[in-house]
């Protein structure tokens, strides 16, 4: 099968093209963003607080890279367990987030939610970090310095490899037929 090269940020027509199954290349731009990163982002909205990005049509990657190498733009980087996000992926959808990046099933809110708000949820290669790592070209803080390695990084992804896990019509690929 060959791969489909998206280039982020993802548009409406993109979205509504990508199945669950489809293997996917990401090149572009996304934002790393784990659990506390995700809290105080969701209090920030709450608050009418001045986001650290715009989160109109951004895809988040759900992990939390180690620090780079001499030489390297970026240490290892995988997906993180993307339920974890599960609570606070509605207010992030709600407010123009159209893409996710992690690992593993979601509940079912949120992939009502995807199909409701038109998004798409990917899923990444667990295990395989140093290799997803040699597809990050750029790395640069942007928010939560104080939370290390779980701080929001912008990163340049170069033909990142994906499959679509949930796409914008409610399919899931983690249910069964």
């Amino acid at each position: 099968m060959k791969p489909i090269e998206i280039y982020l940020p993802l548009n409406d027509e993109d979205i509504k093209m990508l199945k669950v199954g489809d293997y996917v290349l990401l090149s572009g731009y996304v934002y790393t963003m784990r659990d506390v990163a995700h809290r105080r982002i969701k209090k920030m909205i709450r608050n009418d607080e001045k986001l650290p990005f715009d989160l109109k049509n951004q895809t988040i990657f759900y992990t939390g890279p180690t620090p780079n190498p001499p030489e390297r733009v970026i240490g290892s980087i995988g997906p993180t367990t993307s339920t974890r996000m599960d609570k606070y992926t509605g207010i992030l959808l709600e407010n123009g987030v159209n893409g996710m990046i992690g690992k593993g099933k979601r509940r079912q809110e949120v992939i009502d939610e995807i199909e409701e708000l038109g998004a798409v949820y990917f899923v990444a290669v667990g295990g395989i970090s140093a290799v997803l790592s040699e597809c990050v070209v750029e790395n640069d803080l942007i928010a939560f310095p104080d939370l290390g390695p779980e701080a929001i990084y912008r990163l340049k992804l170069k033909e990142f490899p994906c499959i679509v896990a949930i796409d914008s019509e409610g399919n899931d690929i983690f249910k069964e037929k």
